[in-house]
Parts: structure tokens; C-alpha cells; sequence
């Protein structure tokens, strides 16, 4: 189930926005769904590599760890 939000954006971005949704040929709320998406994975990503790391198990590669948060 969807829940609308509501943002403001600078002019700036909502112009970007218009333009990259008209290339796409993709709505609005799709693109910054799908941009939310890949900002949440990349955060998650991030935060199990750092723990990781700080754990001192060098033997994990970029990819073992895009393997567990994918």
C-alpha cells in the first residue's frame, strides 16, 4: 500500500526532476521511488561494510557484502 509524502524541492532539483522523468518516460513518484531505493541499499551497504571492517574480518570483498544486502 502507498502512502503519499510530501517535499519541497529548490527549483533547481524540481527542474532536474521534470527533465530526468520526460528522458525516462517514467512518473515522478517512480523515479524518486527508485532513487530512494537505490539511496537505502547504498546506505545499507555502507553501514554492513563498516561494521564489517571494525569487526577486522579483512577477508570480505565489496561483493560478499553486495551479496548479503542484495
Amino acid at each position: 500500500m502507498s502512502q503519499p509524502i510530501t517535499i519541497d524541492l529548490p527549483e533547481e532539483t524540481r527542474a532536474a526532476l521534470d527533465k530526468a522523468v520526460r528522458e525516462e518516460g517514467i512518473s515522478q513518484s517512480e523515479l524518486i521511488e527508485k532513487a530512494l531505493k537505490d539511496y537505502l541499499f547504498i546506505r545499507r551497504f555502507r553501514s554492513l561494510r563498516e561494521r564489517l571492517m571494525a569487526e577486522g574480518s579483512g577477508s570480505y570483498t565489496d561483493q560478499d557484502i553486495f551479496d548479503q544486502v542484495s
